[in-house]
């Protein structure tokens, strides 16, 4: 999923562009998701330093009326985030020259004097990031687990899975990931068919056998790179050896 970030001091213009994004993304059926919208650059560096790994779009204003700028908070985020697609919002047009000065490689800068033209922009620019992050998953050959969750169908890295656990709502299950958990409607037992790294260690889970942090025998316990419990019974203990 390619995660998208807004930071924005003016709440009309960061409920204008929320709007767009959220509409777009319905629209199209993305694999998108708009995971933080805020007024506070110092947000934005701790939400991605806690997942460093995902994939993210961000659209900034330059003036943000903080110690950290616009600017300076792309700067901080490219030490963290060197593939990231970010995108400037904002009336000081003459300021663009410092996303080169910084070497912040920004994918474009939206200037806000006419509103048709940010809608147009914002759009194009979700757009190729997608067709980015799509493109880019193919070239890297990374496998996905595909769910429907809703309406929308979410890819999911493998790698980024730990473990599937049945719901206490009947013939749903409960996708665990590092980071976050998708219910949707599925059947324990037809999981381990999609990819030889699911096992089956109990009759309510599922387990990605490559985040495996650690095996307890004795509590009959697995521990997922997460920090995660899941239970195993005694006949699926054998399979983990």
């Amino acid at each position: 999923m390619l995660s998208v970030i807004i930071c924005e001091d003016n709440p009309k213009q960061r409920k204008r562009i929320e709007t767009i994004i959220k509409n777009y993304i319905m629209i199209e059926d993305l694999d998108m998701e708009l995971t933080l919208s805020t007024d506070d650059p110092q947000q934005v560096l701790e939400h991605v330093k806690d997942d460093p790994k995902q994939v993210r779009l961000y659209f900034f204003d330059v003036d943000l009326q903080h110690e950290l700028s616009g600017i300076a908070l792309a700067y901080e985020i490219r030490k963290i985030d060197n593939i990231g697609k970010i995108i400037f919002v904002t009336t000081h047009s003459e300021m663009s020259y410092l996303t080169f000065t910084y070497k912040i490689e920004a994918m474009d800068y939206i200037i806000k004097d006419i509103p048709e033209e940010i809608d147009r922009r914002v759009r194009e620019c979700i757009k190729v990031a997608h067709d980015r992050y799509l493109s880019d998953i193919v070239s890297n050959k990374v496998k996905f687990f595909k769910v429907k969750v809703g309406d929308t169908i979410r890819s999911i890295p493998y790698d980024e899975i730990m473990f599937f656990e049945s719901s206490t709502v009947p013939h749903k299950l409960i996708l665990h990931t590092d980071t976050r958990e998708l219910e949707f409607y599925g059947s324990i037992r037809d999981l381990e068919a999609n990819d030889e790294c699911l096992y089956r260690c109990h009759k309510s889970f599922v387990v990605n056998k490559n985040n495996i942090k650690s095996i307890n025998k004795n509590l009959r316990e697995i521990e997922m790179m997460n920090d995660e419990i899941v239970l195993v019974s005694v006949r699926a203990m054998r399979g983990l050896n």
